[in-house]
């Protein structure tokens, strides 16, 4: 059965007390970059409910760093550091259109 989703990662999800931080830390690392070619890494951390001794692991914070902007997705909401994201249209490169017959031309000569 799917699990709930919980809104606040600090919140204990048996009693709803609130944890000051967790007890430790890690990150994972994706294997793939999403489609601007940032590398996601979610920092994990595991609590410990302080009224019911409870324990649970819940995602801490995400980072995705890459291409010319890093963003950070945690409690407060998402900060962007580094250059805003650029459109579409000004990453693609400038398209160079050739006629055959010009470059037969050529050959002849």
């Amino acid at each position: 059965m799917p699990r709930k989703k919980q809104s606040d990662p600090d919140t204990c999800p048996n009693c709803g007390t609130k944890a000051d931080k967790p007890t430790k830390t890690w990150q994972l690392v994706s294997p793939l970059p999403d489609a601007y070619g940032r590398i996601t890494i979610t920092v994990m951390g595991s609590y410990e409910c302080p009224k019911c001794g409870h324990k649970w692991k819940a995602v801490v914070s995400k980072i995705k760093a890459g291409g010319s902007s890093v963003e950070v997705e945690g409690k407060k909401g998402v900060k962007k550091i580094g250059e805003e994201e650029q459109k579409e249209e000004e990453n693609r490169a400038e398209v160079i259109e050739l006629d055959l017959s010009d470059l037969d031309e050529d050959e002849e000569e």
